[in-house]
């Protein structure tokens, strides 16, 4: 009788050791379920960014205001009936009027 219960509960030990550590374990089980979130996260983030890209392509293939964007952003194109005007700022190189430098 002794025997059988140092028996099972060494078996028993060595069942708890695979539950804990061994394949398909807790800690494996625990990993998975991280592995398998970030998954999906990234299943999201890459499925918002394909939807974002069908309806920008559907977008230049029906109508011409988004091709005119692009033109004008990407290309600086302008319409025929627009005027093109460019303001440039003042460059640091450019010295300011003095009364000393009028003098010389």
């Amino acid at each position: 009788m002794k025997l059988t219960v140092v028996a099972l509960g060494m078996l028993l030990a060595l069942m708890s050791y695979r539950l804990v550590f061994g394949d398909g374990s807790l800690q494996e089980l625990t990993r998975l379920n991280t592995e398998l979130r970030e998954a999906r996260t990234e299943l999201t983030r890459v499925q918002n960014r394909n939807q974002a890209l069908r309806a920008e392509v559907e977008d230049l293939k029906t109508g011409l205001d988004a091709i005119e964007e692009r033109a004008r952003l990407e290309l600086g194109m302008i319409g025929n009936d627009e005027t093109f005007y460019q303001f440039i700022g003042r460059s640091a190189e450019i010295a300011p009027v003095t009364k000393s430098s009028i003098e010389r």
